[in-house]
C-alpha cells in the first residue's frame, strides 16, 4: 500500500510539472506583451517583469526539477550490476 501511494504521489507530482511548464510556455502568447491592460491587473502587475516571473517561474524551476529526475533516473538505469556483490539490505 505504501508503495501505491507513493508511485500515486509520484504521478500527481509529474503531472503538476508538466501543467507548470505548458502554462509558462503559454503566458506569453495569451498575454499581450506589447498592451499593458492586457496584464495590468494580473499577479505581479502592473510591471510585464513581474507578470511574467509569477506566472512563468514556477514552470521553469517545475521543468528544471523534471529535467533532473529523468536525468537521475537514466543514469541509475545505465549504472552496471555487479553480480555477487553485497548491499546492506542482502547482508541481514
Amino acid at each position: 500500500m505504501k508503495r501505491f501511494a507513493i508511485g500515486a504521489l509520484k504521478a500527481l507530482g509529474v503531472l503538476l510539472g508538466l501543467y507548470l511548464v505548458a502554462r509558462a510556455v503559454a503566458e506569453p502568447f495569451v498575454i499581450d506583451v506589447t498592451d499593458a491592460s492586457t496584464y495590468r491587473n494580473d499577479w505581479g502587475g502592473p510591471a510585464l517583469a513581474g507578470v511574467l516571473a509569477v506566472h512563468m517561474g514556477p514552470g521553469i524551476l517545475a521543468g528544471l526539477a523534471l529535467f533532473g529526475a529523468a536525468r537521475r533516473r537514466l543514469a541509475d538505469r545505465r549504472k552496471p550490476v555487479q553480480v555477487g556483490a553485497v548491499t546492506p539490505s542482502s547482508s541481514r
